[in-house]
């Protein structure tokens, strides 16, 4: 990855620490002086976020580093542990929302203001602006530790939703004595640990997934192929593998060309190989491979 890249990257990390820093602080203050369970919930979970956000902070910024002895092939996974590490974080915050949203079912509901009302949209806006901006340059950029960030803004949207939906509820309960309605924060408050806790398993189940090296998709895999068979000298793919290694991926081909070519022209189908596929793929980092004696008359 090039530096600007991972300078608009690193950029976009410190944005969302700053966010989370400050929407934590707006919803805890709120949560407890205006008493709205949910608010408080999601404010726990923006701290959690602010200690996310530094752990892919510092895996963004360890990723970037070049391949030394003791890492040859970069330290692209580096990513992959941030991601983990922000999953673990918004299960535990889910457990911690569900707990006390469902506690509250058992104590008189308190009453909530508007002004806890005006803090969660302002929290919807502000993270859905986020989560737009971070997946969007996580995806150009290939940062699995943005795009993990992304999710977690994403939990934060569905956290506010469900803020703003059950504020409103209890409001209008209170207003109209209507009891049920009450206890709208609460019940928002287990809506938010639901999608949370969705949330995380789908993150860390993708960096484990990485961390243990499951190959590429079956598209992708059909993708380098073709590319492969596009090099004139090759007559069959003997093995075809590919795997994710954070920000880029690593291919490990085997193919068979034909056994009069010299060592020389092998060497040409191997560069030629390899630039044809990092030429139409700019993620993948290495191409690894092995040339096999082809015959005439072999089956292609």
């Amino acid at each position: 990855m090039n530096h600007q890249k991972v300078a608009s990257n690193v950029i976009a990390i410190w944005i969302s620490l700053i966010s989370n820093l400050l929407l934590t602080g707006m919803k805890l203050i709120v949560g407890f002086v205006f008493h709205s369970q949910v608010l408080i919930a999601d404010g726990v979970h923006n701290a959690g976020d602010v200690i996310a956000t530094m752990a892919a902070l510092g895996s963004a910024k360890v990723a970037q580093k070049p391949a030394d002895d003791d890492h040859p092939y970069g330290h692209g996974k580096s990513e992959l542990i941030g991601s983990a590490m922000v999953a673990i974080i918004m299960a535990l915050a889910a457990i911690f929302i569900a707990y006390h949203s469902i506690e509250s079912f058992f104590h008189t509901a308190a009453e909530v203001s508007f002004v806890a009302l005006i803090a969660a949209v302002i929290s919807l806006i502000w993270k859905q602006w986020l989560y737009i901006y971070c997946m969007k340059l996580g995806k150009e950029t290939n940062s699995k530790s943005l795009e993990a960030t992304a999710f977690d803004h994403l939990a934060d949207v569905y956290a506010s939703i469900a803020a703003v939906v059950g504020i409103g509820a209890a409001i209008i309960g209170d207003k109209y004595d209507i009891d049920f309605l009450r206890y709208g924060d609460a019940a928002a408050g287990v809506i938010v640990a639901y999608f949370v806790l969705k949330l995380a398993y789908h993150m860390g189940k993708e960096a484990v997934d990485v961390l243990m090296e499951k190959t590429v998709s079956p598209e992708k895999l059909k993708e380098y192929e073709k590319l492969v068979f596009s090099v004139q000298e090759v007559k069959r793919i003997d093995r075809l593998r590919a795997r994710e290694f954070g920000q880029y991926v690593m291919i490990d081909v085997r193919v068979g060309i034909p056994a009069e070519l010299s060592v020389q022209e092998g060497h040409d189908v191997s560069r030629k190989i390899k630039q044809t596929i990092m030429e139409h793929h700019n993620d993948v980092e290495e191409v690894l491979i092995h040339l096999n004696p082809w015959y005439e008359g072999e089956n292609m």
